[in-house]
């Protein structure tokens, strides 16, 4: 007798990975395919199992905008270049999960009409209602905003009931783990906690939307295959900013 698969926890989540760690070589630059495989079959297996799925990629494994700023472009072309990444990101993904079997539509904040739908609410809605992964593209379609503050803009406006952030680390840490190995894992803390130790995982202005919408936000290795599937089922090391800070 074959067990049924866990319940998931969610039934609507926005996804956030990091160009570098999901899409990027071993250096986190360009675009490995076989890196890409294995995020795409991940999603793959939760949409399989009913859970409907949006997505919003960065850009730094082509362009970041505030590097090139810092090296003296100005900030707001600068900006605009990250943007533009998001969406080669964004194709590459569209690409690979449909290899896997996953429909899919890309919309982008920044109207590209020849190879993707423009960003209209109601419409991606209506994709995710119909079992299709949703990518946004382009961020907000606006300079200054990070893909960090987009996925928590369009998590709200989907009305996700978690937002998931997929890095190159399990969870958040009190320092850099890869710089300080003996930096503390929180396993959950508040809002407030995260904003009042300073912690750098996400913008201060995403953390806010959310808790002004009340959804939490979810952080775990995307690096790790199966991990997407473990946070969904509450398993496996990950860390959690909700709004209570008991389980």
């Amino acid at each position: 007798m074959t067990s049924s698969p866990p319940a998931l926890l969610y039934k609507r989540v926005l996804l956030k990975i990091s160009g570098e760690a999901a899409l990027g070589g071993e250096a986190g630059h360009g675009i490995d395919i076989a890196n890409v495989d294995k995020v795409a079959a991940d999603i793959a297996e939760i949409v399989r199992q009913g859970t409907q799925v949006c997505l919003v990629i960065g850009g730094g494994n082509i362009f970041r905008g505030l590097a090139g700023a810092a090296q003296g472009m100005e900030r707001a072309q600068a900006d605009y270049m990250g943007m533009l990444a998001t969406v080669i990101n964004a194709l590459a993904m569209q690409s690979a999960l449909e290899r896997a079997g996953v429909d899919t539509r890309v919309q982008s904040a920044i109207p590209m009409q020849t190879i993707c739908e423009p960003y209209i609410r109601r419409r991606a809605v209506r994709h995710l209602e119909k079992g299709r992964v949703v990518i946004f593209a382009a961020g907000t379609g606006s300079p200054y905003f990070t893909t960090d503050t987009t996925a928590a803009l369009r998590a709200a406006e989907m009305n996700c009931e978690a937002l998931l952030k997929g890095t190159s680390v399990d969870g958040i840490y009190t320092a850099d783990p890869k710089r300080k190995p003996d930096a503390e894992r929180l396993d959950r803390l508040t809002y407030l906690e995260y904003l009042s130790k300073d912690l750098r995982v996400m913008d201060a202005s995403a953390i806010a939307m959310m808790r002004d919408s009340s959804i939490p936000i979810v952080v775990f290795s995307i690096r790790r295959p199966g991990a997407l599937m473990d946070v969904m089922t509450g398993q496996g090391a990950h860390s959690v900013i909700t709004e209570s800070p008991a389980a």
